[in-house]
């Protein structure tokens, strides 16, 4: 997990997080310090942190901590680093062409996307809406296969 960033691992820590961001985005990235991929994806967003601090906070949230279950089930992280996002404690969701519009599953390709998605987000929230399309093309948006074997 990254040391630029805050880092959460209770559920009550996330609960106010959530609650106390008031008129700005908040980004929780959910992952785990020991996948290179979520390493990646904090490096991206702690360099992008600074630039979107007038509109938006980041959270990296640990998805190994116990008591983060809760949240990792409710949002069906099943796949990280997974990162949501809120507004005024309301679950903002966008539209990127796949199937999951709640959350952005896997690490941005650059700091530019990061900054691009979360100001689409600002912008749609700041209208009232609680979905927004995606800024970025299609190739810059991760793909990944949901596979459903033996449901």
């Amino acid at each position: 997990m990254s040391y630029l960033l805050r880092t959460v691992t209770k559920k009550r820590e996330v609960d106010a997080i959530i609650r106390d961001t008031i008129d700005k985005v908040l980004v929780l990235c959910f992952g785990r310090a020991s996948e290179s991929i979520c390493l990646q994806l904090d490096d991206i967003l702690a360099k992008s942190a600074r630039e979107i601090s007038k509109f938006a906070s980041v959270a990296i949230v640990d998805t190994d901590s116990e008591e983060i279950q809760v949240y990792v089930k409710y949002f069906d992280i099943t796949l990280i680093p997974s990162t949501i996002f809120f507004f005024n404690a309301h679950h903002m969701k966008m539209d990127s062409g796949t199937a999951d519009h709640t959350k952005w599953v896997g690490a941005f390709h650059r700091k530019q996307d990061f900054i691009d998605v979360v100001e689409a987000i600002f912008r749609g929230a700041m209208k009232g809406k609680l979905i927004v399309s995606c800024p970025l093309p299609p190739e810059r948006i991760p793909k990944f296969q949901l596979l459903f074997i033996d449901l």
